[in-house]
């Protein structure tokens, strides 16, 4: 963060409901702080039932970005002035710019999520990829693993949002996917030939650290098994896939890679990633 506050000071932040745990602030006021920019970022609480009244208030107050996250990213679309192609293809949005009063929605999930899987040697192309979850990042990270993928299934507690990401990915992609219902034999006979097991939903998110929606049993140790949530850095199914003998990738990466890109829409600079990775490290350590 600055090392002074004053009247020139511009505000950036996350909104989502329950965000006073996120890792944001830390990198991004890294980020400022590293290009001298006279600005800090924070966490903005925003219910489902304020969202509207917290889009006006970003124009009215005049802060110049935030990132959107849970249960935020598909429904803040509706109160937004424009919306980049990519974040209408995907069909939802992680990142806002003010721009003179307009407010420009972007998704950066999908390319952080690649990337991290990249960093990981987690590298999809090519290989069969079960998704868990069918909101906001699933979404993005459905969009961008697609193309590379040999086949993709998504696999959501409530069905129909399976297959209506699954209808929306047929409709621009010509590539091998399907959508099901999350059921223990669902999960069971596709992880059997599955290299790549991504968990885009919060289940083991703090503060409900044990909960995971996988059956240790099941993870085998040829896969590759990647958790988008940051907050703890090892959740349970982690933990379990890592006891298993796979290879892991926590969350912080995509969180680093995703906010790298939304500080370079915010400000039009070069992200410092390795600042804003060790500042989360640092704060992990403490």
């Amino acid at each position: 963060m600055i090392s002074k506050i004053n009247s020139e000071t511009r505000l950036y932040g996350v909104i989502g409901d329950r965000v006073e745990h996120s890792f944001s602030p830390l990198m991004h006021n890294a980020a400022f702080q590293f290009h001298g920019i006279n600005s800090v970022y924070l966490t903005l609480q925003v219910k489902s039932h304020g969202l509207e009244d917290a889009i006006k208030g970003i124009k009215s107050m005049g802060i110049l970005g935030v990132n959107v996250t849970i249960p935020h990213k598909i429904s803040i679309m509706k109160y937004l002035d424009e919306i980049d192609s990519n974040a209408k293809n995907i069909g939802a949005v992680n990142t806002v710019i003010n721009k003179n009063g307009r407010l420009i929605g972007y998704n950066t999930d999908g390319a952080g999520a690649l990337e991290a899987l990249k960093m990981g040697n987690g590298n999809p192309a090519g290989k069969k990829v079960i998704l868990l979850g069918a909101g906001g990042a699933a979404r993005a990270i459905s969009f961008s693993i697609a193309p590379v993928v040999s086949r993709l299934v998504v696999l959501n507690r409530t069905r129909s949002k399976a297959t209506y990401l699954v209808k929306a990915i047929k409709k621009r992609l010509n590539i091998e996917i399907v959508g099901e219902e999350l059921t223990t034999s669902n999960l069971s006979r596709e992880l059997t030939d599955t290299e790549v097991l991504i968990n885009t939903t919060s289940v083991g998110m703090f503060p409900k650290i044990e909960e995971t929606l996988v059956d240790r049993n099941i993870i085998k140790s040829h896969m590759v098994v990647f958790d988008i949530i940051y907050n703890p850095p090892e959740t349970r199914l982690l933990r379990e896939a890592t006891a298993s003998g796979a290879k892991v990738i926590n969350g912080i990466n995509m969180l680093v890679n995703q906010g790298a890109l939304s500080f370079k829409l915010w400000v039009g600079l070069k992200p410092p990633i390795d600042i804003m990775l060790k500042a989360i490290k640092r704060e992990l350590r403490e």
